[in-house]
């Protein structure tokens, strides 16, 4: 009877450092399938190929689509077009109410969800006043300076700001992968350096 009950007892731990039951012990490896690589243009519309041609072409894009009246609905499949399947978009800033600094992390779609219908309501305009682009092969870092009015026509910017955005080349496109942008704020004034365009 001892020894069917130890051959029980290995059994059952055997099968438990085999992944069994659906349980991984941490540190016990388990061989699992490798993924099949899925080309990422077939999960976002297809973009306007002057509109991926270079890194700062998106960017330019990015601009063109989520500006307009209010009223005016904007193009959202060319935005989604843009970007990598995997990519961010991180507003930064401060807590009005608790002076905390933080970030927030959304996905594309979360922006067209969660700002879209801001925008096309109230009306948003963003426009580039300078860029600088740093490149090595098939990645970039774009630092582009902005500024955002409700109307085109209006004489001030009710915001300024810096967007960091960072692209990657496949061979085939340009793909935004992630952007965290933040306003200029009166303790943090946009330098000078960054209201001129360079590489």
């Amino acid at each position: 009877m001892k020894i069917m009950k130890a051959k029980a007892r290995c059994a059952a731990m055997a099968l438990l450092l085999s992944g069994g039951l659906g349980i991984t012990l941490p540190g016990v490896a388990t061989a699992q399938p490798a993924a099949a690589p899925v080309d990422p243009s077939t999960q976002v519309p297809a973009p306007r190929p002057e509109d991926v041609s270079s890194p700062h072409a998106a960017v330019t894009a990015l601009y063109q689509v989520i500006s307009g009246d209010a009223g005016v609905k904007r193009d959202w499949n060319r935005f989604r077009s843009l970007f990598h399947p995997k990519a961010q978009m991180i507003p930064t800033g401060k807590n009005a109410q608790t002076g905390q600094i933080g970030a927030r992390v959304m996905t594309p779609e979360d922006y067209v969800n969660v700002s879209g219908p801001n925008l096309e309501k109230n009306g948003f305009h963003e426009v580039e006043l300078a860029y600088r682009e740093e490149r090595y092969g098939n990645i970039s870092h774009i630092f582009t300076t902005y500024a955002a009015r409700r109307k085109a026509s209006d004489a001030e910017p009710f915001m300024r700001g810096i967007n960091s955005v960072q692209l990657f080349n496949d061979g085939k496109r340009w793909w935004v992968l992630n952007i965290i942008w933040s306003p200029e704020t009166p303790e943090h004034p946009i330098p000078a350096d960054y209201m001129k365009s360079g590489k």
